[in-house]
Order: structure tokens, then sequence, then C-alpha cells
């Protein structure tokens, strides 16, 4: 499975954030690589909700992780505003080119208390950001905003401000978290799944909390999770991987609706959803899991898709089009 081409990308001037051909490369030892991710494409719009979504190992946090250059990806372009006069690409910027664009584009960790640095009281932990950058924000009164975005994140500055992380639940170190990627006004706010590590009941408060700040700031949303359910319900538009590779991107309820590759298909049959539109006896796959330091040849997928034929193992499947903004990576997509 391949997802290499362009084809779903789009032209239009809202489009905030441009991913391409990105590769994310690992050395392993005895002049072996990881490949991690490889030739992955997407963009996303100004106000929009991307959702990546693939089981864990496929690549969504280090892409994550690439598109703020931590670390900087192998190859590949991460270009904010392209098109625009006042575009940036951020794999060909460095040192204070690549500090002075930071603000713009913030992270929201996996784990909401390892985040967190255990020493510090909430307060500084929040602030730091407008003191590193207060050349961007020299008129802000950094005390001010910090109890801004605690009582918009539901937490009162007066009884947590001066406390420090361990005194605090996970769903409440999410919360600080969150404001603290909000303090300094980013237009782009990267979810590297934010609420896996949470329970079932206070995911529901972060997702909705992350709703409304992405209303009252005006934040373009990257959603990281390999929960399908998260993913539906938060997203505009899914990217699906596997293997370091997207196979299948489009609208989300086209998506969700009308899932045109295997993969996507054992997915959607994975989830514990009564609805779902996919029978699980339709997809069911092997058992070998293959390596990224050694991927299949042709289509990644092959080797665990009921569909395969020699097709899949020589050529590798490009973006064709299925639909309104629908695309999928497959010799042979669509329902079985």
């Amino acid at each position: 499975m391949a997802g290499s081409g362009a084809i779903q990308m789009r032209d239009s001037d809202e489009v905030v954030l441009r991913v391409e051909s990105l590769v994310m490369e690992f050395p392993a030892g005895r002049n072996q690589v990881v490949h991690a991710v490889s030739d992955v494409s997407f963009d996303v719009c100004r106000g929009e909700t991307l959702g990546i979504v693939g089981e864990s190992g496929c690549g969504k946090s280090t892409t994550a992780r690439a598109l703020v250059q931590l670390p900087r990806p192998t190859s590949g372009t991460v270009t904010l505003d392209p098109g625009a006069d006042g575009q940036v690409e951020l794999t060909g910027i460095e040192g204070e080119a690549l500090r002075s664009v930071r603000p713009r584009v913030q992270m929201i960790f996996q784990d909401p208390i390892s985040s967190l640095n255990p020493r510090r009281r909430v307060r500084d932990i929040i602030g730091e950001g407008l003191i590193i950058w207060q050349d961007q924000h020299p008129d802000v009164d950094v005390d001010a905003r910090v109890d801004e975005v605690l009582r918009a994140v539901g937490l009162d500055p007066v009884v947590a401000a001066s406390r420090r992380p361990h005194e605090f639940s996970g769903g409440q170190c999410q919360r600080i978290s969150i404001a603290r990627a909000l303090a300094i006004d980013p237009e782009i706010l990267i979810c590297d799944e934010p609420v896996s590590a949470l329970d079932v009941s206070v995911q529901a408060q972060i997702l909705n909390i992350l709703e409304e700040m992405k209303e009252r700031f005006g934040l373009t949303l990257v959603f990281i999770s390999h929960d399908l359910s998260v993913v539906r319900n938060v997203s505009d538009r899914v990217v699906v991987m596997y293997l370091g590779k997207v196979c299948e991107i489009g609208n989300s309820d086209s998506l969700f609706s009308e899932p045109a590759h295997p993969y996507t298909r054992v997915l959607l049959a994975s989830a514990p959803e009564p609805s779902t539109v996919v029978d699980a006896s339709e997809v069911a796959i092997g058992d070998e899991v293959p390596s990224p330091i050694n991927p299949p040849s042709g289509c990644r997928f092959r080797t665990r898709c009921p569909r395969v034929t020699e097709l899949c193992a020589s050529a590798e499947p490009v973006m064709r089009k299925m639909g309104p903004d629908h695309f999928v990576a497959c010799h042979f997509p669509g329902s079985p």
C-alpha cells in the first residue's frame, strides 16, 4: 500500500498547512533503517480538524512530531500558508528563523503527566512560552494571560496556578497542557493522542474543551488517534495510515460510510461500534505483521490483505479518486 501521488492535495487559498512527500527514517544498527514514515502527503485547511488514524506503530505520532520539526524529517516539506506571500517552509529554515515560527504551531502530547515539568508550578509552565517569545507578545500581561487560558480550560487559576503537576489528575494535567499550548495564541494545534491515557468520562470532557477552544481561538487542529469513534466525531477530514503510508484520505462522512481500502475496512470492522458498515467476516486478515525495517514490496498491506494478487507485490498503488474529496491507494478499492 503506497499512498504516493498528490491527487489528494487541494488547491485552495484556505490551505494553512501542506505536507508533501514526508519521509522519516531512523537508524536501527548494523546498517538497518526503520522506515517510520514513507512519502506521506496531505494538507489542512484553515479552521479544519484533520484526523490521522491507524494502529499502533503506523507512524501517526512520528508524523505529528515531524510537523513541528521534532525531529526534522529525513526528506519532504512542511509548509505553512502555502501559496501566500508569507509562506514558510519549516523544513527549509533553522535557528532563529525556525524559533520565531514555532508559536504558530503548538502540540499537545499523549501523556499529560510526563509532558509537564514536575518541578515547576502551573503558572510558570503556562507562562514560559510567553516569556520566551516576549518579542512577539510585548504587550501581554503574562499573569493575566495565564489566568485567562486556565479559566478557558475549566480550571480556577486561584487554586491551580500555584500548584505543581503531581497535585493534579491526568485529566487536569491535560487541561494544563492545552492551556500551555493556547497561551501563545497558535494557529495550528497538533493533538497527539490527547485522550488515549484518560478515562472515558474524562476523554469526553477534554474533547469538548478542544472543540470549544477551536471555536473560541480560531484554531486549526491535527488530531492523532487510534480510536475510530473519537476521530469520527471530531474530524472534518481523515487520513488512514498503515506501516508509514497513507492508504486512504477523505471527508469523515464519506470515509466512514463507504470505506474503499481493505485496511480501512479492517479498522472499522474491529471497532466496537454496533452500527459499523463493515461485516467482520468480510475482512479477515493474516497474522503476519511486517517490519518497518524491511517493509513488503509493492503494497505494504499485501501480506495481510484478503484481496491480494501478484500485482500487489510488484507495483505500488498510487492515490486514485473515489468520489468528492475521497481518495484511496489500492489496486482493488471498494467493497468486496
